[in-house]
C-alpha cells in the first residue's frame, strides 16, 4: 500500500495515491495494448507485401498455370483524320472504314436511294465523303464505348449520324451526280473550286524563280 496522505496547507490539492495492486493492473493493461499494437503492425506489413505466386504444378506437363498472367492494357494510338494518313496506313484505314460502312452503316441506315438521297458505289473516290464517313465512324467508336454511358449511342444518333448522312446524301451534296436510283448505278466526280488567284500567282512566281519547281511555296 502506498504511503498515507499527509495534510496540506489551505488551497493545496492533495496528490492522488493509488493502491499498489491498481498500479500493477494498469501496467499489465498497457503492456497488453502495446503487444496488440505490435501484432497489428506486423499483420499490416505482411498485407502490404505482394503475395508470392505458388509454383505451377502443371509445369512438368507443359501446361500453363491455372491463373495466367494478364498483360497490361495499352492505350490506343491517337486517332487521326483519314486524309492525314499516307500509303499503306491510309489504305488499311480505308479498308476498315469500308467494312463498317458497307456492313453496318448502309445496311441499317442506308434507307432508299432516291434523287433526294443519292449514293455512290464508288464513294471511296469522293474525298469529302470519305472524310465525313471516317469522322462518323470515329464518333461511333467513341460513343459505343461503355465509358460513354447508357446514353452514348443516343448522342451519336442525335449529334453525328443524322447530320453526317444529311450532308453526304443531300440532293445538292457531293453525290448528287451519282446514283439516284438503285437500278441505275452511276459515279461522277464533280469539279471543285479552282485555286484562288493568289495561290495561282504564287505558284507561277515559284516556277519562274531560280530552280523552277524547287522554289519556295508561300
Amino acid at each position: 500500500m502506498s504511503e498515507p496522505l499527509s495534510p496540506r496547507g489551505e488551497g493545496e490539492l492533495e496528490p492522488v495515491r493509488l493502491p499498489d495492486n491498481s498500479l500493477e493492473s494498469i501496467e499489465t493493461s498497457v503492456r497488453r495494448l502495446m503487444d496488440q499494437t505490435a501484432e497489428q503492425a506486423s499483420q499490416l506489413g505482411a498485407l502490404a507485401v505482394a503475395p508470392v505466386q505458388p509454383p505451377n504444378p502443371f509445369a512438368a506437363f507443359g501446361l500453363p498455370s491455372s491463373v495466367p498472367d494478364i498483360p497490361a492494357r495499352t492505350a490506343p494510338a491517337d486517332p487521326r483524320p483519314i486524309h492525314e494518313l499516307e500509303g499503306e496506313e491510309f489504305e488499311n484505314e480505308l479498308d476498315t472504314l469500308t467494312d463498317w460502312v458497307d456492313d453496318f452503316l448502309m445496311r441499317i441506315y442506308g434507307a432508299e436511294i432516291t434523287t433526294a438521297a443519292p449514293w455512290c458505289e464508288k464513294w471511296q473516290q469522293h474525298d469529302d465523303v470519305v472524310a465525313w464517313l471516317h469522322a462518323l465512324w470515329m464518333a461511333y467508336q467513341q460513343h459505343k464505348d461503355p465509358e460513354a454511358g447508357l446514353s452514348g449511342m443516343f448522342v451519336w444518333h442525335r449529334d453525328f449520324l443524322t447530320h453526317a448522312m444529311a450532308a453526304v446524301r443531300a440532293p445538292g451534296g457531293p453525290l448528287s451526280a451519282c446514283m439516284t436510283s438503285p437500278d441505275r448505278a452511276a459515279h461522277r466526280l464533280l469539279h471543285g473550286p479552282a485555286r484562288s488567284e493568289r495561290s495561282a500567282r504564287v505558284a507561277a512566281e515559284d516556277m519562274d524563280a531560280p530552280g523552277g519547281q524547287e522554289g519556295v511555296t508561300r
